[in-house]
């Protein structure tokens, strides 16, 4: 009787602790097969990078790096009630007090901020939200392990360095022609 009692209060503390919290991971994957929005994986390897080159400081930045997620809505004149949907929706996630706002530029309407999941010195995920109402929206993750800002600036060296194959951000050239 007492396994039954003990597999009962475990059922329920598991299903209790299911967050059912809208996230920018589950948006990210709710969205990834819609037709307006356009879904993009990148690893470190885009930036085609010798690493014998770099300085250890720029090695650790570059490892802290794993991958980064982008979703991008293309706006159209068929979508626009949508459009505002989403954003509202993306706004609404990154509300969340896990989602520290680091820097906004423009307006709610137009405009895109910077923010991270994590603490000062152990940043898990930054995230970067840009709006313009003639082009649409983009959420761009940036995820990795004990990544920090002064590492990010160092990323920052470590990008003027970059050989960036451009072929696979070519889905993105649509979002931005207009």
């Amino acid at each position: 009787m007492k396994y039954i009692y003990s597999l009962a209060i475990i059922g329920s503390i598991l299903l209790s602790s299911c967050n059912n919290e809208p996230t920018l991971q589950k948006y990210f994957v709710e969205n990834t097969e819609n037709k307006n929005f356009i879904a993009l994986d990148l690893s470190p390897s885009i930036l085609n990078i010798d690493a014998t080159k770099l300085s250890a400081e720029q090695n650790t930045a570059l490892k802290s790096f794993d991958k980064m997620n982008i979703l991008a809505f293309k706006l159209n004149d068929k979508n626009k009630a949508e459009f505002e949907v989403e954003r509202a929706k993306v706004n609404e996630i990154l509300k969340d007090e896990k989602y520290q706002q680091l820097m906004k530029f423009g307006s709610g309407k137009e405009g895109a901020s910077v923010s991270f999941v994590g603490s000062d010195e152990h940043i898990e995920e930054f995230v970067l939200f840009a709006n313009k109402k003639e082009n649409g929206f983009a959420v761009i993750r940036i995820l990795g392990k004990d990544m920090n800002p002064t590492g990010i600036m160092t990323m920052m060296s470590v990008l003027q360095k970059a050989n960036i194959d451009l072929e696979q951000l070519k889905p993105l050239q649509q979002l931005l022609e207009k």
